[in-house]
Protein backbone atom coordinates (compact mmCIF):
# COMPACT_ATOMS: atom_id res chain seq x y z
CA UNK A 1 0.00 0.00 0.00
CA UNK A 2 1.34 3.42 -0.92
CA UNK A 3 1.78 5.50 2.18
CA UNK A 4 0.70 9.09 2.48
CA UNK A 5 3.51 11.62 2.90
CA UNK A 6 3.24 14.74 4.98
CA UNK A 7 5.67 17.58 5.54
CA UNK A 8 6.09 20.21 8.25
CA UNK A 9 9.04 22.21 9.58
CA UNK A 10 11.00 20.31 12.19
CA UNK A 11 14.56 20.44 13.41
CA UNK A 12 17.57 18.38 12.50
CA UNK A 13 17.16 16.65 9.16
CA UNK A 14 14.32 16.53 6.67
CA UNK A 15 12.16 13.48 7.11
CA UNK A 16 9.09 12.79 5.01
CA UNK A 17 6.68 10.89 7.19
CA UNK A 18 4.82 7.93 5.65
CA UNK A 19 1.77 6.97 7.68
CA UNK A 20 -0.23 3.79 7.79
CA UNK A 21 2.54 1.33 7.00
CA UNK A 22 2.06 -1.26 9.71
CA UNK A 23 2.85 -1.44 13.40
CA UNK A 24 5.86 -1.98 15.64
CA UNK A 25 6.08 -2.38 19.41
CA UNK A 26 2.47 -2.24 20.43
CA UNK A 27 0.59 0.61 18.79
CA UNK A 28 3.50 2.53 17.21
CA UNK A 29 3.23 2.50 13.39
CA UNK A 30 6.31 1.53 11.43
CA UNK A 31 6.33 4.97 9.80
CA UNK A 32 6.31 6.71 13.19
CA UNK A 33 9.12 4.48 14.41
CA UNK A 34 11.16 5.48 11.35
CA UNK A 35 10.62 9.17 12.09
CA UNK A 36 11.60 8.73 15.73
CA UNK A 37 14.64 6.65 14.86
CA UNK A 38 15.72 9.34 12.38
CA UNK A 39 15.39 12.05 15.01
CA UNK A 40 17.33 10.10 17.59
CA UNK A 41 20.12 9.16 15.18
CA UNK A 42 20.58 12.27 13.04
CA UNK A 43 19.61 15.03 15.47
CA UNK A 44 20.26 13.79 18.99
CA UNK A 45 23.25 11.68 18.02
CA UNK A 46 22.22 8.46 19.75
CA UNK A 47 23.89 5.22 18.75
CA UNK A 48 21.93 2.45 17.09
CA UNK A 49 22.09 0.49 20.35
CA UNK A 50 20.65 3.42 22.31
CA UNK A 51 17.87 3.87 19.77
CA UNK A 52 17.03 0.18 19.92
CA UNK A 53 16.72 0.42 23.70
CA UNK A 54 14.68 3.63 23.55
CA UNK A 55 12.18 2.23 21.03
CA UNK A 56 12.14 -1.32 22.35
CA UNK A 57 13.42 -2.76 19.07
CA UNK A 58 16.34 -4.93 18.05
CA UNK A 59 19.49 -3.24 16.76
CA UNK A 60 19.05 -5.01 13.41
CA UNK A 61 15.56 -3.54 13.04
CA UNK A 62 16.88 -0.07 13.85
CA UNK A 63 19.62 -0.44 11.22
CA UNK A 64 17.02 -1.46 8.64
CA UNK A 65 14.75 1.44 9.57
CA UNK A 66 17.58 3.98 9.24
CA UNK A 67 18.61 2.48 5.91
CA UNK A 68 15.01 2.58 4.69
CA UNK A 69 14.65 6.18 5.86
CA UNK A 70 17.60 7.15 3.68
CA UNK A 71 16.67 5.05 0.64
CA UNK A 72 13.04 6.21 0.68
CA UNK A 73 14.09 9.84 0.82
CA UNK A 74 12.81 10.42 4.34
CA UNK A 75 16.19 11.75 5.47
CA UNK A 76 17.55 14.72 3.58
CA UNK A 77 18.90 17.82 5.33
CA UNK A 78 16.57 18.37 8.24
CA UNK A 79 13.62 16.65 9.85
CA UNK A 80 10.68 18.00 7.92
CA UNK A 81 8.02 15.65 9.22
CA UNK A 82 5.72 15.04 12.11
CA UNK A 83 4.45 11.84 13.56
CA UNK A 84 0.75 11.36 14.18
CA UNK A 85 1.43 12.07 17.85
CA UNK A 86 3.12 15.40 17.12
CA UNK A 87 0.36 16.45 14.73
CA UNK A 88 -2.28 15.64 17.33
CA UNK A 89 -0.49 17.63 20.01
CA UNK A 90 -0.12 20.59 17.66
CA UNK A 91 -3.85 20.59 16.90
CA UNK A 92 -4.60 20.33 20.60
CA UNK A 93 -2.40 23.29 21.48
CA UNK A 94 -3.88 25.46 18.74
CA UNK A 95 -7.38 24.74 20.03
CA UNK A 96 -6.62 24.99 23.75
CA UNK A 97 -4.67 28.24 23.59
CA UNK A 98 -6.16 29.98 20.56
CA UNK A 99 -2.90 29.81 18.61
CA UNK A 100 -2.34 30.36 14.91
CA UNK A 101 0.36 27.72 14.84
CA UNK A 102 2.05 25.17 17.08
CA UNK A 103 5.26 23.28 16.35
CA UNK A 104 5.95 20.21 18.47
CA UNK A 105 9.26 18.36 18.29
CA UNK A 106 9.71 14.80 19.59
CA UNK A 107 10.51 14.18 23.23
CA UNK A 108 14.23 14.41 23.99
CA UNK A 109 16.30 12.27 26.31
CA UNK A 110 17.33 15.11 28.67
CA UNK A 111 16.85 18.82 29.38
CA UNK A 112 19.83 19.88 27.28
CA UNK A 113 18.45 18.02 24.28
CA UNK A 114 15.04 19.67 24.76
CA UNK A 115 16.61 23.12 24.42
CA UNK A 116 18.62 22.00 21.40
CA UNK A 117 15.66 20.51 19.55
CA UNK A 118 13.18 23.27 20.38
CA UNK A 119 15.78 25.90 19.54
CA UNK A 120 16.63 24.30 16.21
CA UNK A 121 12.94 24.09 15.31
CA UNK A 122 12.50 27.75 16.27
CA UNK A 123 15.35 28.71 13.96
CA UNK A 124 13.79 26.83 11.07
CA UNK A 125 10.36 28.31 11.78
CA UNK A 126 11.74 31.84 11.86
CA UNK A 127 13.76 31.36 8.66
CA UNK A 128 10.59 30.46 6.79
CA UNK A 129 8.63 33.45 8.17
CA UNK A 130 11.04 36.24 7.26
CA UNK A 131 10.14 38.47 4.32
CA UNK A 132 11.45 41.72 2.85
CA UNK A 133 10.77 44.89 4.86
CA UNK A 134 10.10 42.89 8.03
CA UNK A 135 11.09 43.99 11.51
CA UNK A 136 12.02 41.24 13.98
CA UNK A 137 12.36 41.52 17.75
CA UNK A 138 14.34 38.84 19.57
CA UNK A 139 14.72 37.85 23.19
CA UNK A 140 17.45 35.69 24.64
CA UNK A 141 18.21 32.52 26.60
CA UNK A 142 19.67 29.11 25.94
CA UNK A 143 16.85 28.06 23.60
CA UNK A 144 17.16 31.16 21.42
CA UNK A 145 20.94 30.88 21.42
CA UNK A 146 20.52 27.34 20.05
CA UNK A 147 17.94 28.59 17.54
CA UNK A 148 20.83 30.14 15.63
CA UNK A 149 21.82 26.63 14.54
CA UNK A 150 18.52 26.11 12.79
CA UNK A 151 18.39 29.40 10.92
CA UNK A 152 18.92 29.25 7.17
CA UNK A 153 21.05 32.30 6.19
CA UNK A 154 19.88 34.34 3.19
CA UNK A 155 19.52 37.96 2.16
CA UNK A 156 16.27 39.58 3.30
CA UNK A 157 15.84 43.08 1.89
CA UNK A 158 15.20 46.03 4.20
CA UNK A 159 14.94 43.80 7.28
CA UNK A 160 15.71 45.00 10.79
CA UNK A 161 16.42 43.12 14.02
CA UNK A 162 15.93 44.70 17.43
CA UNK A 163 16.91 43.24 20.79
CA UNK A 164 14.13 43.16 23.36
CA UNK A 165 16.42 43.63 26.34
CA UNK A 166 19.67 45.11 27.51
CA UNK A 167 23.01 43.39 27.42
CA UNK A 168 25.38 41.75 29.86
CA UNK A 169 28.69 43.13 31.02
CA UNK A 170 29.89 39.55 31.46
CA UNK A 171 28.56 36.27 30.06
CA UNK A 172 30.04 32.83 29.67
CA UNK A 173 27.97 31.92 26.64
CA UNK A 174 24.77 33.87 25.98
CA UNK A 175 24.47 37.62 25.55
CA UNK A 176 21.25 39.24 24.27
CA UNK A 177 23.21 41.64 22.09
CA UNK A 178 25.14 38.77 20.52
CA UNK A 179 21.95 36.86 19.68
CA UNK A 180 20.42 39.88 17.95
CA UNK A 181 23.66 40.66 16.09
CA UNK A 182 24.07 37.10 14.82
CA UNK A 183 20.47 36.92 13.62
CA UNK A 184 20.95 40.21 11.77
CA UNK A 185 24.17 38.96 10.17
CA UNK A 186 22.48 35.80 8.92
CA UNK A 187 19.87 37.76 6.99
CA UNK A 188 21.77 40.90 6.04
CA UNK A 189 19.62 42.99 8.37
CA UNK A 190 20.16 46.20 10.31
CA UNK A 191 20.58 45.55 14.03
CA UNK A 192 19.29 47.77 16.83
CA UNK A 193 20.47 46.99 20.35
CA UNK A 194 19.45 48.21 23.76
CA UNK A 195 22.78 49.64 24.92
CA UNK A 196 22.18 49.36 28.65
CA UNK A 197 22.56 46.59 31.23
CA UNK A 198 19.59 44.26 31.41
CA UNK A 199 19.49 44.77 35.20
CA UNK A 200 20.31 48.13 36.76
CA UNK A 201 20.79 49.02 40.41
CA UNK A 202 17.46 50.68 41.12
CA UNK A 203 14.21 51.92 39.54
CA UNK A 204 15.46 55.51 39.38
CA UNK A 205 18.33 54.53 37.07
CA UNK A 206 15.96 52.48 34.92
CA UNK A 207 13.53 55.38 34.56
CA UNK A 208 16.34 57.79 33.72
CA UNK A 209 17.71 55.47 31.03
CA UNK A 210 14.30 55.06 29.43
CA UNK A 211 14.10 58.84 29.12
CA UNK A 212 17.15 58.81 26.84
CA UNK A 213 15.95 59.53 23.27
CA UNK A 214 18.01 56.74 21.69
CA UNK A 215 16.64 54.15 24.09
CA UNK A 216 13.10 55.47 23.69
CA UNK A 217 13.53 55.08 19.94
CA UNK A 218 14.64 51.49 20.39
CA UNK A 219 11.67 50.77 22.64
CA UNK A 220 9.34 52.18 19.99
CA UNK A 221 11.02 50.01 17.34
CA UNK A 222 10.55 46.91 19.45
CA UNK A 223 6.90 47.68 20.12
CA UNK A 224 6.30 48.14 16.38
CA UNK A 225 7.99 44.88 15.31
CA UNK A 226 6.21 42.57 12.90
CA UNK A 227 7.42 39.39 14.60
CA UNK A 228 8.93 38.63 18.00
CA UNK A 229 10.70 35.42 19.00
CA UNK A 230 11.09 34.91 22.74
CA UNK A 231 11.74 32.13 25.20
CA UNK A 232 10.60 31.42 28.74
CA UNK A 233 12.58 30.73 31.90
CA UNK A 234 11.41 28.84 34.95
CA UNK A 235 12.30 29.41 38.60
CA UNK A 236 15.07 26.90 39.21
CA UNK A 237 18.71 27.42 40.17
CA UNK A 238 19.87 26.26 36.73
CA UNK A 239 17.71 28.66 34.71
CA UNK A 240 19.69 31.04 32.51
CA UNK A 241 19.25 34.14 34.69
CA UNK A 242 20.61 32.42 37.77
CA UNK A 243 23.11 30.13 36.06
CA UNK A 244 24.71 33.10 34.27
CA UNK A 245 24.91 35.03 37.53
CA UNK A 246 22.59 37.84 36.46
CA UNK A 247 20.59 37.37 39.63
CA UNK A 248 21.74 35.84 42.93
CA UNK A 249 20.35 32.46 43.90
CA UNK A 250 19.01 34.14 47.04
CA UNK A 251 16.36 35.92 44.92
CA UNK A 252 14.67 32.62 44.08
CA UNK A 253 12.83 32.27 47.37
CA UNK A 254 11.54 35.83 47.31
CA UNK A 255 10.34 35.55 43.72
CA UNK A 256 8.50 32.32 44.46
CA UNK A 257 6.93 33.87 47.55
CA UNK A 258 5.74 36.76 45.38
CA UNK A 259 3.98 34.21 43.16
CA UNK A 260 6.39 34.05 40.22
CA UNK A 261 6.30 30.91 38.07
CA UNK A 262 8.79 32.02 35.43
CA UNK A 263 10.24 34.90 33.48
CA UNK A 264 9.43 36.36 30.08
CA UNK A 265 12.06 38.73 28.65
CA UNK A 266 13.54 38.85 32.18
CA UNK A 267 10.25 40.01 33.72
CA UNK A 268 8.92 37.67 36.40
CA UNK A 269 5.27 36.73 36.01
CA UNK A 270 2.70 34.79 38.02
CA UNK A 271 0.43 31.99 36.84
CA UNK A 272 -1.99 34.51 35.34
CA UNK A 273 0.74 36.19 33.31
CA UNK A 274 0.84 39.30 35.50
CA UNK A 275 4.03 40.92 36.77
CA UNK A 276 4.76 39.97 40.37
CA UNK A 277 5.43 42.61 42.99
CA UNK A 278 9.16 42.16 43.50
CA UNK A 279 12.09 44.63 43.43
CA UNK A 280 13.74 42.81 40.51
CA UNK A 281 10.83 43.69 38.22
CA UNK A 282 11.39 47.39 38.90
CA UNK A 283 14.99 47.53 37.65
CA UNK A 284 14.83 45.71 34.31
CA UNK A 285 15.89 47.28 31.03
CA UNK A 286 13.72 45.24 28.69
CA UNK A 287 10.52 45.42 26.72
CA UNK A 288 7.66 44.43 29.03
CA UNK A 289 5.21 41.56 28.50
CA UNK A 290 2.50 44.19 28.00
CA UNK A 291 4.54 45.68 25.14
CA UNK A 292 4.81 42.25 23.51
CA UNK A 293 1.04 42.11 23.20
CA UNK A 294 1.14 44.91 20.64
CA UNK A 295 3.61 43.15 18.33
CA UNK A 296 2.15 41.67 15.16
CA UNK A 297 3.08 38.02 15.79
CA UNK A 298 4.71 36.71 18.96
CA UNK A 299 6.27 33.24 18.97
CA UNK A 300 7.38 31.48 22.14
CA UNK A 301 10.05 28.80 21.95
CA UNK A 302 10.31 26.78 25.15
CA UNK A 303 10.15 23.12 26.08
CA UNK A 304 10.23 20.62 28.89
CA UNK A 305 7.29 19.41 30.96
CA UNK A 306 8.83 21.16 33.98
CA UNK A 307 8.13 24.49 32.26
CA UNK A 308 4.40 23.91 31.89
CA UNK A 309 3.34 26.64 34.33
CA UNK A 310 5.92 29.12 33.03
CA UNK A 311 4.90 28.55 29.39
CA UNK A 312 1.19 28.81 30.22
CA UNK A 313 1.80 32.08 32.05
CA UNK A 314 3.92 33.44 29.19
CA UNK A 315 1.21 32.65 26.65
CA UNK A 316 -1.22 34.67 28.74
CA UNK A 317 1.20 37.53 29.34
CA UNK A 318 2.30 37.97 25.72
CA UNK A 319 -0.83 36.94 23.79
CA UNK A 320 1.53 34.79 21.71
CA UNK A 321 -0.01 33.11 18.68
CA UNK A 322 2.81 30.64 17.98
CA UNK A 323 4.26 28.05 20.34
CA UNK A 324 7.32 25.98 19.49
CA UNK A 325 7.80 23.26 22.07
CA UNK A 326 8.36 19.55 22.67
CA UNK A 327 6.07 16.61 23.30
CA UNK A 328 6.66 16.66 27.05
CA UNK A 329 5.62 20.28 27.48
CA UNK A 330 2.75 19.93 25.01
CA UNK A 331 1.29 16.97 26.88
CA UNK A 332 1.66 18.75 30.23
CA UNK A 333 0.01 21.90 28.88
CA UNK A 334 -2.93 20.00 27.44
CA UNK A 335 -3.36 17.90 30.57
CA UNK A 336 -3.33 21.06 32.67
CA UNK A 337 -5.93 22.71 30.43
CA UNK A 338 -8.15 19.64 30.61
CA UNK A 339 -7.89 19.65 34.40
CA UNK A 340 -8.75 23.34 34.58
CA UNK A 341 -11.76 22.80 32.32
CA UNK A 342 -13.00 19.93 34.49
CA UNK A 343 -12.55 21.93 37.68
CA UNK A 344 -14.31 24.92 36.11
CA UNK A 345 -17.26 22.79 35.05
CA UNK A 346 -17.49 21.36 38.54
CA UNK A 347 -17.53 24.83 40.08
CA UNK A 348 -20.29 25.88 37.67
CA UNK A 349 -22.28 22.80 38.58
CA UNK A 350 -21.98 23.50 42.28
CA UNK A 351 -22.84 27.16 41.78
CA UNK A 352 -25.98 26.19 39.91
CA UNK A 353 -27.24 23.93 42.65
Amino acid sequence: MLARRRKAIRSGVVVEDAFGAGQVQGEMPVAEAKVRAAWLYYVEGLTQEQIAEALGLSRIKVIRMLAAARSEGLVKIRIDARSARQAGLERGLVTAFGLKEAVVVPAARDAASVSALVGYAAGLWLSDKLTDNMSLAVGWGQTLHLALRGMQPRQVEAMSVVSLLGGLTHSRSINPSAVARRVADMFGADCFQLTAPVFVSNPEIRDALWREPTLRDLLDRARAADVALVSVGDLVPDSTLFREGLLPQSDLAGLKKAGAVGDLVCHFIDAEGELVDHPVNRRIMAVSPADLRGIGLVAIAAGGAHKEHAIRAALRASAAKVLITDEGAAEALLAGSAKQATEGAERERRHGQ
